[in-house]
């Protein structure tokens, strides 16, 4: 079996609209297409033997041992495979268990798709599955099942966010606040573009700098607490094991040693009671900060009390990783009964962290006589840790709703003190029920960034929803979710122009637009990335910006089934059309799996937003069955019965009614501007275009613009190389003119045809290309369209021709252009450049040379370039050598 192919969704997407963490895999199955599980001997056992939990896999049997059936019963591999996938990321601790396969459209081949936690995970997942399946094919009973679900296990840990920031996250996707990772480690932005708010681990977009300075450097925030009478334990700075005999001496034992900028309880040694201790415990703290604190010993329980927003929040008691003796078990065997608790994980898996024997346990060992081989006495308890961090194997109890008032009062009024929104107090007292003043107690640090771990999930007492009050915080207002709005824009032809009208009108109306489209991203008309920007990743660009407030996205279908969608939801989502374009590509086959694709977009449209849908075209009219959002229609004939039932109904629509761009809703009617007035339609001759300009204008008005911004937009949007490059860009020549577009498709080539022969010229020139991953069909047709439209063809090859050779193109073309005039004049020209320079320096007199463009930039410079040497008096014509044949 051979894997051709691994794609992985991020977002809504063709396999599902709810389900966006998903692996995709393109997956030939070879000669096992033949050989289906129940033909080969013994795999099922051998099978049923490693993953005994696929008893559990309901399958399309509905209930647990449905998949055993399928697979008794004889199943391709494609889709053991899946649940393989599945069950070894459920072994390694990850919830997953959707997933389906379906073939590619080749023999043998077939997508198989999974979810996943982790991606990288998922990845794995994916060969190791495959491996395993041959594995068994092979009949060998001795696959180390064991080393891929450790291995899936520590790419989960790798790539995981930490227990804090996950709990906002998790928060945060309960509210509606749309998030994404903006890098490897925790800092993670919520909402979109200048909504948005941003948080790394607990410190977020409101903490104060110079708060978590203070905090990260243990003598300022004692001096600045002992100043505001805050009891904090006495000590000294010190950099020189020389001066620490004297800073003990001075402080009196018992003492505590710790780094001045260390967190997580590394470096610190606390009930030091002689120099020997004292001088191990620098060493220790020395490693971690250059400057180290000696101070005090307190006794008593330690505590963390978590302020957010400057409010008590939750607070725990910590004890440190410790073992009980049953009298029969040595240390170390107690040590590895303890980690079997299935609470404790590596790391932050779990609720508890396992406990690792270092250099400090076995000092606190050395310190009873102990060491890893005693048997401890039973119900004796041993210390292993000389700090309570859960991250070392500590534990937590709630005690939430025993802090004396006054120690909350002090908790609160200490975020204040350092300016910190969100900390962690740490105090050593007795009892925490009590004034620490009472108890003995002081406080020993405070920490910016606090983890939540302890108060999320302690190991005692309730559990507490601590990321709630962060996000009522950053989100004060309960009904802002950091959205800004967001319009989707996807179909075969139009998307670019449709999404660059609606630009223009919103920036019209006073908003701040980023937006995407085939020729690069735009914040606030300025391009910011040049190329093909209609996926996710171009799409986060826009979402991430905070100068943006309104949203514009051209989606194709390239993004759509390479990752799915970047957002989980849009305001407003478009289909302008499907006709047949890349048809045979990504195991999209016909015209009803591209409408799938295309669909995506209107069913992530907000139950409350509109999907825009083009009622002249059958496929798109289709997809309002399956919406749960708001339908709106657009159609260039105003009788059309779709339109005339649904404005009977009341509802919402934009249509070509006596040459006005007219806005329905039921009888109400409103008349936006007349088509003549609109230069993008080129006084109503081009038709192709007033259906790009009516989803705009709906969306305009589901927006919330007014008729006036929207009006003076569409009269102030003029096709130019500048506006709209590539869609019918006009290049006057004094005794010709030039058209360049961007049509690339049979039904693009079709609206073009229609618009060129109402203009009045008496001879015209095409100048075309064929495209290598197209249907041939396609091609032909385009060579049979362009037969009727020209008196005369260049045919020209595209820089890249992606898989076919320029003959192979060449007479694909020449065969559909044969089919409707065999004696028609044809030219070919290697390059798009040499194609212009020779059309142009051929041109005859009131002729029209129309350029299908692969390179739009590059073909605009080139025409500005022989308009400025006519200007000049340097362009001279008929003096080129001909290339091609004729």
């Amino acid at each position: 079996m051979k894997i051709k192919e691994i794609t992985t969704m991020r977002g809504p997407n063709y396999w599902s609209i709810k389900r966006h963490k998903l692996i995709v895999m393109v997956l030939d199955l070879e000669k096992m297409e033949y050989f289906p599980s129940n033909k080969i001997t013994g795999f099922n056992q051998r099978l049923k033997n490693l993953l005994p939990g696929l008893e559990e896999h309901y399958c399309s049997k509905g209930r647990p041992g449905g998949f055993l059936m399928r697979l008794d019963e004889g199943t391709w591999m494609g889709h053991v495979i899946e649940h393989i996938a599945l069950e070894i990321q459920t072994l390694a601790g990850m919830d997953v268990g959707f997933g389906r396969t379906r073939g590619y459209g080749e023999k043998g081949v077939y997508h198989v798709v999974f979810s996943y936690v982790e991606e990288t995970a998922g990845r794995y997942a994916a060969k190791a599955a495959v491996k395993i399946c041959e594995t068994l094919i092979a009949g060998n009973d001795n696959y180390d099942i064991e080393n891929d679900i450790n291995i899936l296990r520590k790419l989960r840990n790798d790539n995981r966010l930490g227990p804090s920031t996950e709990s906002i996250i998790t928060e945060a996707e309960a509210r509606g606040i749309p998030w994404m990772r903006l890098n490897d480690s925790s800092l993670c932005q919520l909402g979109h573009g200048a909504n948005q708010r941003r948080i790394q681990a607990t410190v977020t977009s409101n903490t104060s700098m110079i708060g978590v300075d203070i905090a990260c450097d243990k003598a300022e925030t004692k001096f600045l607490l002992r100043k505001a009478a805050v009891k904090v334990p006495d000590g000294e700075i010190i950099t020189d094991v020389a001066e620490l005999e004297q800073a003990c001496d001075f402080i009196g034992y018992p003492v505590a040693i710790k780094p001045i900028d260390g967190n997580h309880g590394r470096g610190i040694t606390s009930a030091i009671k002689n120099i020997e201790q004292a001088r191990e415990a620098f060493n220790h703290a020395k490693e971690i900060s250059h400057k180290v604190i000696v101070e005090n010993h307190i006794s008593g329980a330690d505590y963390r009390m978590l302020v957010v927003n400057y409010k008590f929040i939750a607070a725990a008691k910590r004890s440190p990783a410790k073992i009980t003796g049953d009298g029969k078990s040595n240390i170390e065997e107690l040590i590895q009964k303890e980690n079997q608790d299935p609470r404790r994980g590596y790391g932050h898996e779990n609720v508890l962290t396992k406990i690792e024997v270092d250099k400090i346990s076995l000092q606190l060992m050395e310190k009873r006589g102990y060491n890893l081989q005693t048997i401890l006495p039973e119900n004796e308890k041993l210390i292993l840790k000389d700090t309570a961090n859960l991250s070392t194997g500590g534990t937590a109890t709630d005690v939430t709703d025993i802090v004396h008032p006054s120690n909350i009062f002090m908790a609160e009024r200490i975020a204040r003190l350092i300016d910190l929104d969100i900390c962690g107090i740490d105090i050593i007292a007795h009892d925490i029920s009590k004034p620490i003043e009472e108890t003995g107690g002081c406080v020993i640090e405070v920490n910016a960034g606090p983890g939540f771990r302890m108060h999320l999930s302690p190991t005692e007492g309730l559990p507490r929803n601590v990321a709630a009050p962060v996000l009522d915080s950053l989100f004060p207002d309960k009904k802002n979710t950091g959205k800004i709005p967001i319009i989707a824009v996807t179909g075969t032809n139009g998307k670019t122009t449709t999404t660059r009208l609606i630009a223009h009108i919103a920036k019209l109306s006073g908003k701040m637009v980023g937006y995407t489209t085939s020729d690069g991203v735009y914040i606030q008309n300025n391009m910011i990335q040049k190329g093909d920007c209609t996926g996710p990743v171009s799409t986060e660009l826009v979402l991430r910006d905070p100068t943006v407030n309104f949203a514009v996205l051209e989606c194709a279908r390239g993004g759509l089934l390479r990752a799915g969608l970047a957002f989980q939801t849009c305001d407003i989502g478009i289909v302008t059309n499907v006709k047949g374009d890349h048809l045979g590509l990504n195991g999209i086959n016909n015209l009803d799996q591209l409408a799938r694709v295309k669909s995506v977009i209107p069913e992530t449209v907000k139950n409350d937003g509109y999907a825009i849908l083009n009622a002249d075209d059958d496929l798109v009219y289709d997809m309002r069955s399956n919406l749960d959002c708001k339908i709106a229609l657009f159609s260039l004939d105003e009788n059309n019965p779709r339109i005339k039932r649904f404005q009977e109904e009341g509802g919402l629509t934009a249509i070509l009614e006596n040459a006005y761009v007219t806005i329905t809703s039921g009888i109400w009617k409103m008349r936006v501007a007349t088509v003549e007035n609109i230069p993008l339609t080129f006084g109503g001759k081009a038709r192709f275009m007033i259906q790009n300009v009516l989803p705009a204008v709906l969306s305009a008005h589901i927006s919330g613009f007014s008729k006036e911004n929207i009006k003076a937009a569409l009269e102030s949007f003029v096709p130019s190389d500048i506006q709209t490059p590539g869609r019918l860009n006009f290049f006057d020549f004094k005794k010709f003119s030039f058209l360049l577009d961007y049509a690339h498709n049979p039904a693009g080539m079709r609206a073009l045809q229609n618009f060129t022969d109402s203009l009045d010229f008496s001879y015209k020139v095409g100048i075309i290309a064929g495209i290598g991953d197209r249907l041939e069909k396609d091609t032909e047709d385009i060579g049979m369209i362009a037969a009727e439209m020209f008196d005369e063809i260049i045919i020209r090859n595209d820089r890249d021709l992606r898989g076919k050779s320029s003959e192979d193109l060449t007479n694909l073309l020449r065969n559909g252009i044969n089919k409707k005039d065999p004696k028609k004049l044809i030219t070919l020209v290697p390059s798009e450049t040499q194609a212009i320079r020779y059309a142009v320096q051929n041109a005859k007199e009131n002729s029209l040379v129309v350029l299908c463009s692969d390179s739009v930039t590059d073909s605009v410079k080139i025409l500005k370039e022989l308009k400025r040497k006519e200007e000049k008096g340097e362009l001279h014509y008929n003096n080129f050598i001909k290339l091609g044949i004729n």
